[in-house]
């Protein structure tokens, strides 16, 4: 019996570029591996791939005239507000500047200390004495308390940063009270991530008059321009100092495409995932990575659903302690185990997660965010227990 459990492999490929063939691209990759390295490709290999290269095989960017274009179009004139973006020069800053660029004035209200994902907008936080009984501050009035307002490891000035893309326009407002927004304009444009459709109810039902999220920013072409019709400039990064690489879209006969090609070059039926930043906290900073609207966009159907695992520790310490032939019990308690332990004792600890954002996490946390050059992650024996 192999002694070996699951194995996540980082699969280094060439630069993509935009238009590229990824299917092909993905299929080369492996073919070196299996000849440089003695990489084996078996049945269920899961094959991750970096959101990234797929966006850029889409050619899937836009420029910040275009975002403009698009705010202007659905916020009109006047003054907008914008709320609880997260703090980020890849990932909003250059968004910011394309939406101020649509409007006539915008009201930036900020959360502190931190944003939704966990970014500091200060550090050491707790030593300072803010009203807490103030409903929100000007960017003088927060200063006067805490001079020094940089993040933890940037060593960034977001108020600063964030005013001065505005050219004058953005009036910078903190508070911890999304309602405060309306005081200034009954037009808000929703910056968060994860709960934005929460914000964005609240704010309607409190009489705003027009609400949009970041998710119905470039949900459509224009101009020509990319687009993603689910997620908008969500998940968007810097490209270049004028423009941004969109969320990929969802395409799930590229999923189709690569297993079909999988199965013809290396006779083994594998899926195939898609995957962005890993929902996994950073346990120093205490920061959330996940900065994009999903961990997976697109995936084959045999990653749909979670695991259904029992807890070895729990069979060893309770149903199975002092026996000789434990491990053989142990074996065969799981080759009977229910189709469903959701509430059973030997499943208590388990982690019912999507298998999507368990291995995306994976292949995240593999691939990094630097200079690897490894968009592909094979993930083996993911599907194999112990008594396999």
């Amino acid at each position: 019996m192999s002694k070996l459990g699951t194995i996540a492999l980082g699969i280094k490929a060439p630069i993509i570029k935009p238009e590229d063939d990824i299917c092909k691209v993905v299929i080369e990759s492996l073919k070196e591996a299996v000849k440089e390295d003695g990489l084996r490709i078996d049945d269920r290999d899961i094959l991750c791939i970096t959101e990234a290269v797929v966006a850029k095989g889409q050619n899937n960017f836009a420029s910040l005239d275009d975002i403009a274009t698009d705010v202007k179009r659905k916020m009109g004139k006047g003054k907008v507000g914008l709320i609880y973006p997260i703090f980020s020069r890849n990932r909003f800053a250059i968004l910011l500047e394309g939406i101020a660029k649509g409007v006539d004035e915008l009201v930036l209200v900020l959360s502190y200390p931190k944003d939704e994902v966990g970014n500091s907008l200060v550090k050491d936080f707790h030593k300072y004495h803010l009203d807490l009984n103030k409903q929100s501050y000007t960017v003088k009035e927060f200063k006067e308390v805490i001079p020094e307002v940089k993040h933890e490891f940037t060593g960034v000035d977001y108020l600063e940063l964030y005013e001065s893309l505005g050219k004058g326009k953005i009036t910078i407002v903190l508070s911890n009270n999304p309602l405060e927004v309306l005081k200034y304009t009954d037009k808000v444009i929703v910056g968060s991530i994860h709960n934005r459709n929460e914000l964005k109810e609240m704010l309607l039902l409190n009489k705003a008059k027009k609400v949009i999220t970041l998710a119905e920013i470039l949900n459509e072409s224009v101009n020509g321009s990319g687009y993603n019709s689910e997620y908008g400039i969500l998940g968007s990064n810097a490209s270049t100092s004028h423009s941004v690489k969109l969320f990929p879209k969802r395409d799930q006969m590229l999923i189709e495409r690569i297993q079909e090609a999988a199965l013809k070059e290396f006779g083994k039926n594998i899926e195939v995932m898609v995957y962005g930043d890993g929902g996994f906290k950073d346990p120093v900073g205490g920061i959330w990575e996940l900065a994009d609207p999903v961990v997976s966009p697109m995936y084959s159907k045999g990653l749909e659903g979670t695991p259904n695992e029992i807890k070895l520790k729990y069979l060893a310490d309770n149903d199975f302690k002092g026996k000789e032939n434990i491990e053989d019990l142990v074996k065969e308690r799981i080759k009977a185990k229910e189709e469903e332990l959701k509430g059973k004792a030997e499943s208590l600890g388990t982690t019912p997660r999507r298998y999507t954002d368990l291995i995306g996490s994976l292949a995240d946390l593999v691939s990094g965010s630097g200079d690897k050059g490894t968009p592909f992650v094979l993930v083996k024996n993911y599907f194999k227990n112990y008594s396999e």
